[in-house]
């Protein structure tokens, strides 16, 4: 059945639920504070590349089932309200909820009676019952519901309609019967718990994802120690039914993006109010932000001494398949790069480089080609499929020396070695 459906924040997450539940054929209504980013979307421009995005936000839009606005009145008659603001992060990856709170606030008193507001922004663990309190307090009949996202970039569209499951978690049991009928609509199994509950799933996820990452990276650097290699010890460990074939298993620069080591911080934070021993989430957190120093510390050894080098990177973004370049732990590498002295030039096939400030003191390269003339060093930080097309060969010619470290393992270092590079790696 058709809903009448709001979404609240229109970056990433909230581009890509709107999309979807109008692709569902609902009546969807996004909102944003930000004017110029809604102007953007009524000229079909999402705020970031994600595949398929901008042609299925066209596409509705022609139907007449997605609209953009900056009058949050306009939500007045939606049954259901997503509250999708990616939700920011400080500079330690502690929550800044702020924007949550004002929504609510505002949400409160232009919802019609009984309509829900769906969490679906990263929402510290208790934070979903404060967020009850200021709905119901203006209004008893209208309700929260926390259902987390579990998108990944690049595959955003694709994670949102075919889940595998949804997690839901409200604290009353009408509230639970809207939103059964509501998730209906999508083929998944839906998991049904209390607000914290759903809030912990989320955080313990993430958390286990960014403990495998770690443990990834600290037995890498074991293997490169004693000779074994690193895909064979994975490929081994993942034949054991208790790890299993899509366990996080991937050795490189670390985790970035804010949104592991937000929860991390979360449940560091929590531990440390109540004088906990669950010290674990705040030591893999640190464990982490240690990796891009040892990566530095490793193009150090190979090129030493950096000062004066010139190094290509291929990737900036902290992930294929996007163009954000918020809290990219490879731009951060770049950073320190620079700080040491090097001279770096930067290729990535879509990075959007107006989310940086203008200082910036590494060079942006529209090619592959420009970045690698004259380099001592190319460095791969982010596997985009693009540079598994690279002519090797012919790019050799424009480099100083035919050096490679490709600190995701995504090359074939087989080939780069039988044409004459040097070739670094991860834990091989």
């Amino acid at each position: 059945m058709e809903q009448s459906i709001g979404v609240v924040g229109l970056w990433h997450l909230g581009c890509i639920i709107g999309t979807s539940w109008a692709t569902l054929g609902n009546k969807v209504i996004g909102f944003d504070y930000d004017v110029n980013r809604v102007a953007n979307l009524k000229s079909g421009n999402p705020p970031l590349y994600e595949p398929g995005l901008k042609e299925a936000i066209d596409e509705n839009m022609a139907r007449n089932r997605l609209l953009f606005t900056n009058d949050i009145s306009e939500l007045s008659q939606c049954d259901f309200i997503f509250l999708s603001y990616d939700t920011p992060v400080r500079d330690d990856d502690s929550t800044d909820a702020t924007i949550l709170t004002d929504s609510v606030n505002d949400l409160k008193s232009i919802m019609t009676n009984g309509s829900i507001v769906i969490v679906s922004s990263q929402s510290p663990a208790g934070f979903c019952r404060e967020l009850r309190t200021i709905l119901q307090t203006a209004n008893s009949s209208l309700d929260i519901a926390y259902s987390p996202e579990n998108l990944r970039l690049g595959e955003a569209l694709e994670c949102y309609m075919k889940p595998g499951r949804i997690i839901l978690g409200t604290a009353d049991s009408n509230t639970e019967l809207r939103c059964r009928g509501l998730f209906s609509q999508i083929d998944a199994d839906l998991l049904c718990m209390n607000l914290e509950s759903a809030e912990m799933v989320k955080h313990g996820i993430n958390a286990f994802l960014a403990n495998s990452i770690v443990f990834a990276n600290h037995l890498a650097d074991i293997c490169e120690s004693k000779g074994a290699l690193i895909d064979d010890v994975v490929r081994g460990m993942k034949t054991d039914p208790r790890i299993g074939a899509k366990a996080y298993l991937a050795p490189g620069i670390g985790f970035s993006g804010g949104t592991l080591g937000r929860d991390l911080k979360v449940l560091e934070s929590v531990n440390d109010a109540n004088n906990g021993f669950a010290r674990l989430f705040g030591l893999i957190h640190e464990m982490n932000g240690e990796r891009k120093t040892a990566i530095v510390q490793r193009i150090k050894r190979i090129l030493a001494p950096l000062k004066g080098k010139k190094i290509a990177v291929l990737g900036v973004t902290y992930k294929p398949g996007t163009s954000t370049l918020r809290r990219s732990l490879p731009l951060e590498i770049v950073e320190l790069l620079v700080f040491d002295e090097a001279t770096v030039n930067v290729f990535d096939p879509k990075a959007d480089y107006t989310e940086l400030a203008d200082s910036q003191r590494f060079t942006v390269c529209t090619s592959v080609t420009d970045a690698l003339a004259g380099a001592d060093m190319a460095v791969l930080l982010t596997e985009w499929n693009d540079f598994k097309a690279i002519d090797w060969m012919k790019e050799k010619a424009v480099m100083s020396e035919a050096v490679i470290f490709d600190t995701k393992n995504f090359l074939d270092a087989t080939f780069l070695r039988s044409i004459g590079y040097t070739y670094y790696s991860v834990g091989r």
